[in-house]
């Protein structure tokens, strides 16, 4: 028996949306193939509410920050990350999701997806030119970055637990891991 797949474009992935297809079905689009998207529990919505208002806090109206809306990547990708820190182009974002050279910085908040997030989401993001990408590791405690793109792949990781960090399109900006990892401050 031969498998045949059918491998989705982002134009017919739009009509689709448009004509209701997935209403009942939280799905993503990696790499032409739809992907069903696990469930929100409790943890992962606390946690990417309080870090996406933590990131508003400090970076103000230097970027936009979306949480859980889709981003347009070139490798027949819309992913839906955790939060997305872009360009604030305002009304423009009604004609297109931010494209890769809109996009600052991509987060997954992973708790029961890390596999995925470090796996085949890394690769994605990497190959689609996302400058920095961050894993919030809930199971390790840790904030994994990775950064430095070169032939489509981050060239720098870090596994951070405690400290700071900036994102390299703000070095001014410093953030605290432990508040990023706890969900406040101690």
């Amino acid at each position: 028996m031969v498998l045949t797949t059918y491998t989705w474009t982002h134009q017919k992935y739009h009509q689709a949306i448009e004509q209701g297809l997935f209403n009942d079905e939280p799905v993503e689009l990696l790499r032409g193939d739809l992907v069903v998207m696990t469930p929100e529990g409790e943890s992962h919505a606390y946690y990417n509410t309080e870090i996406a208002d933590y990131l508003r806090l400090k970076l103000g109206s230097k970027a936009k920050i979306r949480d859980a809306k889709p981003v347009t990547l070139p490798n027949n990708s819309e992913p839906e990350p955790d939060i997305a820190v872009v360009q604030n182009l305002g009304q423009e974002y009604l004609h297109h999701h931010p494209y890769p050279e809109n996009i600052f910085l991509i987060i997954e908040i992973s708790k029961t997806t890390l596999n995925k997030d470090l796996g085949e989401k890394k690769i994605i993001y990497a190959e689609a030119g996302i400058r920095e990408y961050w894993v919030v590791d809930l199971q390790n405690s840790q904030l994994q970055v990775f950064r430095l793109l070169k032939d489509g792949q981050y060239c720098e990781a870090l596994a951070l637990s405690t400290g700071t960090v900036s994102p390299c399109a703000f070095p001014e900006i410093t953030l605290n891991i432990k508040r990023i990892l706890s969900g406040h401050l101690d």
